[in-house]
């Protein structure tokens, strides 16, 4: 009996339809490569996992779920981890606290029982976060705006898959150090340093096509290329350009296999066939995202995703969805 395998996708890391005659986007842009040091501070402490407190689920008990984002404790609003800590740890001989938060862009509130430990420290049951980190890839920065796009999809919590919402963020320049290649069914890394001191621009909005924001440093010294729409791309070779060491930026060959038109992000599927690239990474590795894709002269997309049971493959997004999302 013949059975059908299923392909996992694995990220490297809703579009909004208007008029051509306002699209606010240059015609030509400056394709990026470089990597980039990524810093996003959430709108809000994320609830990522829960844990046990005398053998209780606390946070789970309190109905608290994956994504929550606390924005209050007893009313009084906190922006960190430390602000929340400070304000349990300020309430005297608490048993409850009262806790607001963000669902599905609701607020809504609970009752968190909290447990004093040995050392008369005040636990939660839950895991939270306020800051990512991260490395990623340059995709354009427009000349005239100075808008930039990178990545081509979503920051997301790995433990829950939510989207991060952020408050604000920064990128950084980013030195790769070496590469950790691909193998079946795992996919391989970049491995990166970046100087968090220096910031080269700020993160704005965190979409489902990627991160956009101002690029406050001078641009880089490079010709600005013509945007190709989705109608102008075409199966075959084509190009992406990104760095596997230190800073510089290489160009390598790819085949495009397949243009789907009606999905919103995942648009170009292609291999990669540079021997080059493939000797280097054996596939496309995490860090590669972002990476833009060429084809006759003129930037198209973005690479997104890998296929983890052929890491020689992966998917991109069109250049255009980045551009509208980002002048949006």
């Amino acid at each position: 009996m013949a059975t059908k395998r299923k392909l996992q996708i694995f990220f490297l890391l809703a579009i909004l339809l208007i008029p051509n005659s306002v699209l606010a986007y240059s015609s030509k842009i400056i394709p990026g490569g470089e990597n980039i040091g990524i810093e996003l501070n959430s709108k809000g402490i994320m609830i990522v996992g829960f844990y046990k407190v005398d053998n209780k689920y606390l946070g789970r008990d309190a109905g608290f779920e994956l994504g929550d984002r606390i924005i209050k404790v007893n009313n009084i609003s906190v922006n960190s981890i430390s602000e929340m800590i400070k304000v349990i740890n300020t309430s005297s001989e608490l048993e409850t606290v009262k806790m607001t938060f963000i669902r599905n862009n609701k607020e809504l509130f609970t009752n968190l029982t909290l447990i004093k430990d040995n050392n008369n420290i005040y636990k939660t049951g839950l895991f939270v976060k306020d800051q990512i980190n991260g490395i990623g890839t340059l995709t354009y920065i427009d000349p005239n705006t100075h808008i930039y796009g990178a990545l081509g999809h979503e920051i997301a919590d790995k433990n829950s898959t939510v989207r991060i919402e952020i408050k604000d963020g920064k990128i950084f320049n980013a030195d790769v150090t070496g590469i950790t290649k691909s193998e079946t069914g795992i996919p391989g890394e970049k491995n990166a340093t970046f100087d968090s001191s220096i910031t080269i621009g700020n993160i704005k909005k965190n979409e489902k096509s990627g991160i956009f924001g101002t690029y406050g440093v001078k641009i880089p010294i490079k010709d600005a290329i013509e945007v190709g729409k989705p109608d102008d791309v075409k199966l075959g070779n084509a190009t992406i350009a990104t760095v596997i060491k230190g800073s510089s930026i290489e160009t390598f060959k790819i085949n495009i296999l397949k243009i789907d038109h009606t999905n919103k992000t995942k648009n170009i599927l292609f291999e990669i066939t540079d021997p080059n690239l493939l000797n280097k990474t054996a596939g496309i590795v995490q860090g590669m995202s972002g990476s833009p894709i060429m084809q006759d002269n003129k930037i198209v997309g973005a690479v997104t995703h890998v296929i983890v049971n052929d890491s020689k493959k992966g998917y991109g997004i069109f250049i255009t969805t980045m551009l509208e999302e980002g002048e949006n």
